[in-house]
């Protein structure tokens, strides 16, 4: 067996980050704001002291300016099948009964981390695929998105077959960054965990590079000709220096594992990554694989659950709370407790399923505890008395409220358009960083405005100049804000045609498909306005639903109105057009397989696209060639290109016909 030496040290990790972080801020305010933080010569003395401890250490990070990862979207993630079932960990919530399974081992207690499990399997020193756990026996290849997670090494010092396990996670402060970057209370996400675990398994990794994954290493599942000298803890280390991030762990015997459980209960608080627990493993790999394992369990390690706080209230009211889309949310208010240290008296009870199910009445003695011992939940209704009427009214405007179900969950929503705090939301919504992107327009500042009669429509925001007396007065405001305020809406008078369609908020249109119904309509207003649902609905990627929602909104008379008012108010600008000769026009292509004559499939993606041409996931009718330069292959996409006759082209063959 060989020894390993660690390639990266603690020193120079931290030395490539740093320079990681300058470099890409300064390519971020010179490509994307127009500025610059350095100079050239600086940018280049940096990038090649990067480029340099790339080569020494034989690591290059993900998020390295030196790499030039291309997005790239898939119609489906492929499923596969794990070399070995990975298996759950047996549990126990009993401290000394975890100290009693050590048996006078020594052994690591780390971290059990509340996120999504992958396999990271490296080749040659490189990432080649990436696999979610799945159902443990078969997973989803994310291979593309796992490029793009923030933390982890593409390319690696090791030239063998490394294959690791890892959890993927979205910390808490990111978590709460991409919701506070989200007006509409519908919208936001339950927690991180939920977040990631759509992240990771998205078909667009531009959307997965946005979520800030990391990934933590947890097992080392093979790495060939090394020796790890029977440790659990070694293993570890050979990690660190390939560059990974490991779990973070401490190592552990029977005289010290209970002050070391107490230490990581002390630090759960300042804990930026979602944890449900502790993991403890045998250190010595050998003894670990001589216990063998259960059905369902590996026996060399064990997971540790917290054993909830729960305290004893009694419900005193349920708050409804009505969002822009109309969904009424319910709340449970109850007698203050003390949970893990902070006093706590309310607790979402999400949607009306969870209510009934709950059977839920004022006064009922109910118990709550803290999930993961962050979020407030109610845990058991002890005297169910099932009194809870369920309102007829909205909280807000006292319009009819009306009961949908949704993927057999029940929930209450407001059915009057004109409800106060639907009004409320969608001002919210229209100013919002990729809508209007107005600063300075919060939703309590809003409800200011409106509340003293000086915002009624959109068209409004703009008119706010005209009540500047008004404004100065109140609370919160002043000259400076005020003249601040009325610069960030005189910046927004100048907007691109998407933004502007997806600030008015119409339901289920999102700013990407915003974008897809602007450019087929060339980015002209009066297109959109006169276009039958027919048409919207035959847009690639538009749907029925999104079309409905698109034709409805633009054929209602009082929307027409406030749209004239607006319009009135703006300068809609069409985003800037390439002026390559537009010769695919109209043309569909789909990519597949390796390439020759291009670094990626995004590369060509890219060319084809300055040409006019369009660049799908999957093969359809409407499809003009699948380009493969296996056109022998029996993937699912020739099998379905041969099944509607659509060309089979090689890459040679499509340059000649279509580039040259």
């Amino acid at each position: 067996m060989a020894e390993w030496s660690g390639n990266l040290s603690l020193e120079n990790r931290r030395h490539m980050e740093q320079l990681i972080e300058q470099l890409n801020k300064a390519s971020e305010a010179y490509y994307a704001k127009d500025s610059e933080i350095m100079s050239n010569y600086e940018y280049d003395a940096l990038y090649d002291e990067l480029e340099a401890l790339e080569e020494s250490t034989g690591v290059t990070l993900s998020n390295s300016p030196t790499q030039h990862v291309g997005y790239e979207a898939v119609n489906e993630l492929p499923k596969e099948k794990h070399e070995k079932p990975m298996l759950s960990l047996g549990k126990t919530k009993n401290r000394e009964e975890l100290k009693a399974w050590l048996r006078g081992q020594e052994a690591l207690l780390s971290w059990k981390l509340d996120g999504l499990t992958v396999v990271l399997t490296y080749q040659n020193g490189e990432l080649i695929k990436g696999v979610t756990r799945g159902n443990g026996e078969v997973g989803e290849v994310i291979t593309n998105n796992a490029r793009v997670f923030k933390n982890i090494p593409v390319k690696i010092a090791y030239q063998g077959e490394l294959i690791i396990r890892g959890e993927a996670i979205i910390t808490y402060s990111d978590f709460e960054k991409i919701n506070q970057e989200i007006s509409d209370a519908d919208a936001k996400y339950k927690n991180p965990r939920n977040l990631c675990s759509g992240s990771v398994r998205q078909l667009n990794n531009e959307i997965t590079a946005n979520r800030n994954v990391k990934v933590f290493a947890f097992s080392l599942v093979k790495a060939d000709g090394v020796d790890f000298h029977n440790s659990v803890e070694e293993q570890f280390r050979f990690l660190k220096s390939q560059g990974f991030d490991v779990v973070g762990y401490k190592r552990v015997n029977e005289l010290n594992i209970l002050d070391t459980i107490a230490w990581f209960e002390s630090q759960i608080v300042m804990n930026d990554i979602p944890s449900d627990g502790l993991v403890l493993t045998y250190d010595d790999i050998a003894y670990g694989q001589s216990l063998g394992r259960t059905a369902k369990s590996p026996r060399n390690a064990i997971a540790f659950k917290w054993a909830d706080e729960i305290s004893e209230t009694t419900l005193s009211y349920i708050e409804w709370s009505t969002s822009r889309t109309g969904l009424i949310n319910p709340v449970a208010v109850f007698e203050p407790v003390e949970l893990e240290g902070t006093t706590v008296s309310r607790a979402s009870v999400h949607n009306l399923s969870i209510m009934k199910a709950l059977q839920l009445g004022i006064g009922d003695r109910i118990t709550v505890y803290k999930a993961n011992m962050i979020i407030p939940q109610i845990a058991e209704n002890l005297t169910k008395s099932d009194g809870l009427k369920i309102p007829e009214h909205c909280p807000v405007c006292n319009g009819p409220t009306v009961i949908k179900r949704v993927a057999d969950v029940q929930s209450l929503y407001c059915d009057n358009p004109d409800c106060e705090a639907k009004r409320l939301k969608s001002f919210a919504h229209f100013v919002e960083r990729d809508a209007m992107n107005i600063d300075g327009l919060s939703e309590a500042t809003l409800e200011k405005l409106i509340g003293a009669g000086l915002i009624h429509e959109f068209a409004d925001i703009y008119r706010l100049r005209n009540h500047k007396d008004s404004i100065v007065e109140m609370d919160g405001f002043g000259e400076k804000s005020f003249d601040n305020l009325m610069e960030s809406i005189e910046k927004s008078r100048t907007v691109q045609l998407p933004q502007f369609i997806y600030s008015l908020g119409i339901l289920n249109v999102g700013l990407s498909n915003a974008k897809v119904i602007c450019k087929h309509f060339d980015y002209e207003l009066d297109k959109l306005l006169s276009a039958d649902e027919m048409e919207i609905c035959e847009i690639d990627t538009i749907g029925a639903v999104i079309a409905h929602s698109f034709y409805m909104f633009m054929h209602d008379e009082e929307n027409l109105k406030r749209l004239s008012h607006l319009q009135k108010e703006l300068k809609l600008e069409k985003p800037a057009q390439n002026q390559t000769a537009q010769t695919l026009s109209n043309l569909v292509f789909v990519i597949t397989g390796d390439l020759n004559h291009f670094v990626n499939r995004n590369e060509l993606k890219t060319k084809i696209e300055e040409k006019g041409g369009k660049v799908t996931g999957s093969v359809t009718g409407k499809t003009t060639c699948l380009i493969n330069n296996d056109a022998m292959s029996s993937s699912s996409k020739n099998k379905k290109a041969k099944e509607l006759g659509v060309k089979i082209m090689t890459e040679d063959e499509f340059l000649a016909e279509y580039l040259l």
